[in-house]
């Protein structure tokens, strides 16, 4: 998984999950405690004001309102996440130098389909369930065609000597996503994920494919944080390879580095975490959060060894990022 992918595809489908599920239990204890104190007021308003007391007691005033307000959940058959932000990215897929990148952001629900942010792309889930206002039971199994986006080294290249191997064609890699998902493991409401993506480019650009395998751990933080950890690895075939860090002769000749014949493989290992803070501490009435991502991934074989890497960049790989969204 590109770094550059990592905040789309770990991104806050945890709105239901994680974020809805701390309020629930808050809005328990405070519904017993709102019921407890209007039964009590009814009490006392209800009988006769202590006139004939031997020292009578001025009336007491109305009862306050419940401190916590029972509103309809944002989420139903069919809602929104959308957002955007801006995360530092390296500059290509092994550089050193890194570049502001735009980090959009959509997630939701619609006809019974679920939509998850999949880099610069998306993921659907035809198995989509209805929310839940409770924890949920058994293990879920979740799938669907997944898209995404690549344009490295396509374009706002830093470094000025890979820039003169050329710039590379955008590619558009279409496949399927299937992920298992298990409920309450070590909390309630969180969601424990094994999954993997298969995609192909679909332009003509590398004309590869690439097998993601990933491992998600959702869970809420207190009343208005949700965090979600990912780790994945990026497994790609012999064409990717050779398009994205192969060194060719007329390459070599432009920019002076020694030529390369990159096969495929294991092409990276990485893990993410995004933080999600909801605004007004109220989760399921939707509205604004703050999302922030930070990420690390290695660099391994030939995407490592290469020269645009190995000379000219580094193998470590890092992002960071910081978004604001809008859930109705």
């Amino acid at each position: 998984m590109t770094l550059r992918s990592a905040f789309g595809s770990l991104a806050p489908a945890l709105m239901i999950a994680a974020l809805g599920a701390a309020p629930v239990l808050a809005s328990e204890g405070e519904a017993d405690s709102s019921e407890t104190d209007a039964e009590a007021a009814m009490d006392t308003e209800a009988g006769p004001v202590a006139v004939s007391a031997p020292s009578a007691q001025p009336a007491m005033p109305p009862a306050a309102a419940p401190p916590f307000s029972f509103s309809k959940p944002v989420y139903d058959e069919t809602w929104a996440t959308i957002g955007l932000g801006v995360g530092m990215v390296p500059s290509y897929a092994g550089s050193n130098d890194y570049i502001a990148f735009p980090l959009p952001l959509i997630v939701g629900r619609v006809g019974g389909i679920g939509i998850s942010p999949n880099g610069p792309g998306f993921v659907l889930d035809v198995n989509s369930p209805p929310p839940a206002m409770g924890p949920r039971k058994g293990a879920r199994v979740a799938f669907g065609p997944a898209f995404r986006f690549r344009n490295d080294r396509n374009n706002r290249i830093s470094d000025e000597v890979v820039a003169r191997a050329g710039k590379l064609d955008a590619a558009l890699e279409v496949g399927g996503n299937v992920a298992v998902t298990f409920p309450n493991v070590f909390k309630t409401f969180d969601q424990l994920g094994f999954g993997v993506q298969a995609r192909w480019d679909v332009l003509g650009a590398h004309s590869g494919m690439i097998v993601e395998p990933q491992i998600t751990y959702r869970a809420p933080v207190g009343r208005s944080f949700a965090l979600q950890v990912q780790a994945s690895a990026e497994f790609v075939d012999d064409s990717f390879a050779d398009y994205y860090f192969t060194v060719n002769p007329a390459q070599a000749l432009a920019t002076g580095l020694p030529q390369f014949r990159a096969d495929g493989g294991l092409n990276r290992m990485g893990t993410v975490a995004i933080l999600t803070y909801d605004l007004d501490g109220k989760p399921l009435s939707g509205g604004w959060a703050i999302t922030g991502v930070g990420g690390y991934s290695r660099l391994i074989g030939d995407s490592s060894d290469t020269p645009y890497t190995a000379l000219r960049g580094d193998s470590d790989q890092f992002i960071i990022g910081l978004g604001l969204a809008y859930t109705f």
